[in-house]
């Protein structure tokens, strides 16, 4: 995983895994060339006094042991890592001579020309690893695989709930007001129809700068396994799952007609049988399969027990099988043209729990059998249907809460005195917060509007307490405790408008009194920029609430001086520095200030990757749309490991850049950034060979 590669050496110099040994094929004369006359000269001018020359040297990098460019090829995360930090402005460190412009361009150009060649010689991508079903893909699973019109059980983890059905992807426009409800407004909430007597599993854990459907987080112990086949029972045989509720009931569970023979029964049985696990299990239901089912519901019919009861048993013993709950691939056949990708099947299982969180639809598994889904105009075509579907939704419900770390919200509880406007009643503010970057989100989607509004937008959703807010902060209506009203507003005030300047982030990135700048940073650090920096290190003393005495009248980007002396901070602070200072204007609230308690004024300016510098907020914002493509690069990232459930790695890079040119080529749209992911070669293809036969074993295995 890339994880343990990527901060190796920490911020204060590249981060770059061990160094290096020849072993590739040989470089032809021309890069070469590149190597001893661009790559090599700014290594012994600028970077071997760390890197070599020291005792100690820097990130286990001793770049005086580079000799030839074969050496480059052989190590792509070093690569990589070399990229990154020279290409965002992090080498060399503050404390040294800065490259020029045209040297760090020269610098990353022909850097990348060797990463491009060293990744194609590797000719396969990260492994997407076999996985089980998150809470919420169960949730959904079930919903979809019986046609349920309730709920299977209570998701807190949904933070936005519709009260007025005001999501309607298939008109490409959202409405100018609409009734929502939020996860903090209470156990009023949760009350929905859902099947009685039904528990759900604990709730999925995200990933730390990740998601709650990373294989790696997604564990089957002993206790869970045991809790997946008690939830199958309790599924089906909950009072609340009948004829009423169960779109497939008439279909699947009725009895048939009285008079019909053992054979015509089990013909009857036989037939259901295969329609059914071959939705659930979402590729074609082999006849040994279906043989072992029938013969089982056969077997409890002639000991009297009721057909439909039989048929339950079936189905539950359905939802408690791996092959339901787990997700895994399987490789196309290698006679095929597409077969260094993912089977047909595989891809439909694969688009559907992207984008409805679930499992595929009829059309999906019929384009699947037909051998014709992996084509592009085809799967252009069924992405296009999908992000004009009502199960959108889920996703929408899925990825951006987790994307923007929004659960950090509902912990935030700003100082009462300072604050007492942020509550009412027995709620708070943050209610109507979390639901404005959501609404935000949902929009550009359904409306296919640019990516860009997610850093600076010309409108937004507020409800009347969130525009008194932004107005002059005091306390607006409330409205009513159980559902709040949110209009479409225009945002002309650039401070503004997106979702790193709203309430939410704001105040979650606070604490009870004051700003939190290295929170702040570390957050666009992650979740804007894809970069998230490394815990840190232990013996750093927390900056305290309080100034001390003779402290009273710094600011607090003058208090936090002392960190950024601190030899193994000084790097990550260069990073993060700019990053939160950038927001210091607005406080523990989100509300703007111009000076802090104190009366010193608030500085808010600086220096983002080393070269663009800026004064105020919208400054910073500019900065980040001249940086677009890199902006868009971190969220396609962010959407592609939530697609496939791991971290993106090395491999990854070269169709992220592709993702991200052709994203750029349809104006950033947002609907286009998703199509591109989708036909991307790590959405498409298989795992590495090895590790492919592997899982592939442990599925069936298990599944017997």
């Amino acid at each position: 995983m890339i994880s343990r590669f990527w901060y190796i050496i920490g911020f204060a110099a590249v981060c770059l895994t061990p160094l290096l040994s020849p072993g590739t094929e040989r470089t032809p004369a021309s890069q070469a060339d590149v190597f001893s006359t661009v790559i090599l000269p700014v290594f012994q001018q600028n970077c071997v006094k760390c890197h070599g020359k020291q005792e100690k040297v820097a990130g286990e990098l001793n770049l005086l042991q580079l000799e030839n460019a074969d050496q480059l090829l052989s190590t792509p995360e070093t690569l990589k890592n070399m990229i990154e930090a020279v290409d965002s402005g992090y080498m060399p460190p503050e404390s040294e001579t800065p490259l020029s412009e045209k040297t760090r361009q020269q610098l990353v150009a022909s850097l990348q020309v060797y990463l491009k060649k060293s990744i194609a010689s590797a000719k396969s991508l990260p492994a997407t690893p076999i996985r089980r079903m998150n809470r919420f893909q169960y949730n959904n699973a079930v919903q979809d695989l019986f046609q349920l019109k309730v709920e299977v059980f209570s998701l807190p983890e949904r933070m936005m709930r519709e009260h007025d059905n005001y999501f309607q992807p298939q008109t490409g426009k959202m409405p100018q007001q609409v009734t929502v409800g939020s996860r903090p407004l209470g156990k009023s909430q949760l009350i929905e129809k859902r099947l009685g007597g039904v528990a759900a599993f604990p709730q999925d854990l995200r990933a730390e700068n990740g998601f709650d459907n990373r294989a790696d987080h997604l564990s089957l112990s002993p206790l869970l396994l045991e809790s997946f086949l008690r939830l199958s029972r309790s599924i089906v045989t909950s009072s609340d799952f009948n004829k009423k509720t169960c779109g497939i009931w008439k279909e699947f569970f009725a009895s048939p007609s009285k008079g019909t023979t053992k054979a015509e029964t089990q013909a009857i049985v036989a037939a259901r049988l295969r329609k059914f696990l071959t939705r659930a299990f979402r590729r074609p239901a082999s006849d040994e399969l279906v043989e072992r089912y029938t013969a089982y519901v056969m077997q409890q019919i002639q000991q009297q027990r009721p057909f439909t009861e039989s048929m339950q048993d079936a189905a539950a013993a359905a939802l408690a099988s791996p092959q339901f709950f787990y997700l895994y691939d399987q490789s196309a056949d290698s006679e095929i043209p597409h077969s260094n990708g993912i089977d047909d099947f595989a891809l439909a299982s694969r688009l559907s729990f992207f984008l409805w969180g679930s499992i595929p639809d009829e059309t999906l598994l019929d384009l699947a059998a037909a051998g014709k889904l992996h084509e592009p105009d085809v799967l252009t075509e069924q992405v296009s249907r999908m992000l004009h579907d009502d199960r959108l939704k889920r996703f929408c419900d899925s990825f951006p809460v987790q994307w923007l770390q929004l659960e950090r919200i509902i912990s935030s509880t700003p100082d009462r005195q300072r604050y007492p406007q942020f509550y009412f009643s027995k709620y708070r503010a943050s209610m109507h917060m979390m639901l404005e970057p959501l609404l935000l989100f949902e929009t550009l989607l359904i409306e296919d509007q640019s990516v860009l509004k997610l850093i600076d937008s010309d409108f937004s959703y507020r409800s009347d307490l969130l525009e008194a807010w932004y107005r002059d902060g005091k306390q607006g209506n409330a409205g009513s405790p159980v559902t709040v009203n949110f209009r479409r507003v225009p945002v002309e005030d650039r401070r503004q408008g997106g979702v790193i300047t709203n309430a939410a982030v704001m105040t979650m990135t606070s604490n009870a009194t004051r700003t939190q700048p290295i929170t702040r940073g570390a957050w666009i650090a992650g979740v804007i920029l894809n970069d998230p920096p490394k815990p840190p290190p232990a013996d750093v003393p927390v900056l305290e609430d309080k100034p001390k005495a003779g402290e009273e009248n710094l600011t607090l980007r003058e208090r936090f001086a002392a960190h950024r002396e601190h030899a193994s901070c000084a790097g990550c602070h260069q990073r993060i520095d700019p990053l939160g200072f950038a927001l210091e204007n607005y406080d523990a609230a989100g509300l703007w200030r111009e000076t802090y308690p104190n009366g010193r004024t608030v500085d808010a300016s600086g220096k983002l990757f080393s070269k663009h510098e800026f004064a105020n907020i919208v400054e910073f914002k500019d900065v980040l749309l001249v940086e677009k493509d890199r902006f868009t690069r971190a969220f396609a990232a962010h959407l592609l490991s939530f697609a496939l459930g791991r971290e993106m790695g090395v491999a990854d890079s070269l169709a992220l850049e592709k993702i991200v040119e052709e994203t750029a080529a349809a104006d950033y749209r947002f609907q286009s950034l998703i199509k591109e992911i989708v036909l991307s070669p790590p959405f498409l293809q298989s795992r590495v060979r090895q590790e492919n036969e592997s899982v592939t074993e442990t599925s069936n295995a298990t599944s017997k």
